[in-house]
């Protein structure tokens, strides 16, 4: 037989809908992309795996035309393409929902909608195009209001905004950069259902996450990067996340940390005593309603809860950039309640580390260094006479790069030219360094790879441990209860439990979240501690 010809009874190969061959790109003196390459085959769900910083979106930044390779070629359908310009690459169906949101904040769910829209007219028809996204909206299990402005929703309500843009263009290659980051279970189980529905008519799909588990249900192949290279794609069924997890750091990865038992109370006093705390979101409608709970030291709270029920108002009151509209909160050391503010809570040793990494986490213009010094360039020996050290200042910010394994060129690149991982360490590298008293952390591990996953779980853990009270709300129960004391649940804005962790289950937990346990006036949501 001919060495070249097919046998008779053999499959035919797959055809090939997107082909990256040998992409490389430079940043100045970073090397982003070293030879990478990836086929993704029509009508199936490559999934796209690696540490942060491995490449992984920059790859797709080449195949959606926001980046011009350097040198390597892409072939669509298997023919070769010049991607000039995210327009182009629309122009050939291929689609992206971002990590980091491409939104005009001050523009309606619709204007976001229309502005990405190609031929339309001088006076649209918005009703019409409202009605669609709602059955978009409905029909994908992704609720968005065509009518609200992006600044007044959530992290989890601007991700659904994307994917509902993204699949307005009947985009027939879709690529999903951790679509499922800001999403519940069972949000994530609606998504999955639609790529597969997608799948069957034939549109090919690329999937960026770092949810192992969640590759292995709903991808057919995976490829797994490292230092901006494709070190191998395998098949799904034939890996498992252990794998998985070896060939993406180079070493067994352990996950499910079991925390030892929380530190006696005693006679401690709580470092935090919230007493009914009440508030109304950006769009005037009430997002908490009476909560209360005490936070004692050498403890993790966990507050479960769906995106948009009360989680953003809780932590700004907390932090102090938002003001309640009734109730209290008390500190330790304070005898009455105290009114807070983002520099009183610096003060007062409360570090944050919130939803939004890029509007409210870090100034993303500024440099690294800079970033990890933001709460700490006034202090001594940062600051001496009123004037930046700058040498003790590179000292640090190069001590928390090398501990947190941040990922850049260097300490004067600015931080939002980062990878989506690499600026939450940035983040959580400079709350975690002060040594806080009280650390407020909303989806810590957010985009973040297994490896950085288990350091921070291994963290976040130390430091309850040293008696640093911790509120952590997640919406990732396998963070809840890997690291939760007590898990308490907000819905609709009224706070449920805290119950101590072994007396709820996921199946508890995960009915509250979707409200099972939530009165129509959150009237039992005042269970004590």
């Amino acid at each position: 037989m001919d060495r070249g010809r097919r046998a008779p009874d053999a499959p035919p190969p797959p055809e090939c809908a997107l082909e990256l061959r040998g992409i490389q790109k430079r940043f100045g003196q970073f090397r982003a992309l070293a030879a990478a390459s990836l086929s993704l085959w029509k009508g199936e769900i490559h999934a796209v795996v690696g540490e942060n910083g491995a490449g992984k979106s920059t790859l797709m930044n080449v195949a959606t035309g926001i980046y011009q390779p350097d040198g390597g070629e892409v072939l669509v359908n298997g023919i070769p393409v010049r991607l000039s310009s995210p327009r182009r690459a629309r122009e050939l169906g291929i689609g992206m929902v971002h990590p980091h949101f491409l939104l005009a904040r001050r523009h309606t769910v619709l204007d976001n909608v229309l502005l990405g829209l190609p031929g339309v007219p001088v006076l649209p028809d918005r009703k019409a195009l409202g009605e669609r996204i709602r059955g978009l909206a409905g029909r994908y299990g992704l609720p968005v209001d065509p009518d609200a402005f992006v600044w007044q929703l959530s992290v989890g309500e601007q991700q659904r905004v994307e994917i509902v843009k993204t699949l307005i263009h009947d985009a027939r290659i879709l690529i999903l950069d951790e679509p499922t980051a800001v999403l519940t279970p069972s949000e994530a189980g609606e998504l999955f259902g639609v790529l597969r529905r997608l799948k069957a008519d034939g549109t090919s799909i690329v999937f960026i996450s770092h949810k192992l588990e969640e590759l292995l249900e709903i991808s057919d192949r995976i490829s797994i990067m490292r230092c901006g290279e494709t070190v191998g794609t395998v098949t799904t069924r034939s890996t498992t996340t252990g794998e998985l997890a070896r060939l993406m750091v180079g070493r067994d990865v352990v996950l499910d940390q079991t925390p030892g038992a929380p530190a006696a109370r005693g006679t401690a006093r709580p470092l935090l005593t919230v007493s009914g705390l009440s508030a109304i979101n950006d769009r005037g409608v009430p997002a908490l309603k009476d909560v209360s709970f005490d936070l004692w030291p050498g403890e993790i709270v966990a507050i479960a809860g769906i995106s948009g029920n009360g989680q953003t108002e809780l932590t700004e009151i907390l932090y102090g950039s938002r003001a309640p509209v009734s109730g209290s909160f008390r500190l330790g050391c304070d005898a009455a309640p105290v009114t807070m503010s983002p520099r009183r809570a610096i003060g007062s040793g409360i570090s944050f580390i919130p939803a939004d990494r890029r509007r409210t986490g870090t100034a993303p213009g500024l440099s690294i260094t800079d970033n990890l010094l933001l709460k700490s360039y006034r202090e001594p020996p940062y600051c001496r006479a009123g004037f930046l050290d700058r040498r003790a200042m590179h000292d640090h910010a190069a001590e928390l790069v090398d501990t947190y394994e941040i990922r850049c060129a260097c300490l004067d690149q600015p931080a939002g030219t980062l990878s989506g991982g690499n600026l939450q360490k940035v983040i959580i590298a400079r709350e975690l360094a002060r040594s806080p008293s009280i650390l407020i952390a909303v989806c810590p591990c957010r985009g973040l790879d297994v490896g950085s996953i288990e350091t921070v779980r291994r963290i976040l853990l130390a430091a309850r441990d040293r008696g640093t009270g911790v509120i952590l709300v997640s919406e990732d129960l396998d963070e809840v209860f890997c690291l939760g004391d007590r898990i308490a649940v907000l819905c609709g804005g009224a706070l449920v439990g805290p119950f101590p962790a072994g007396e709820v289950d996921r199946v508890s937990v995960g009915l509250m979240m979707a409200g099972a346990r939530c009165g129509k006036e959150g009237t039992d949501a005042s269970r004590p501690a």
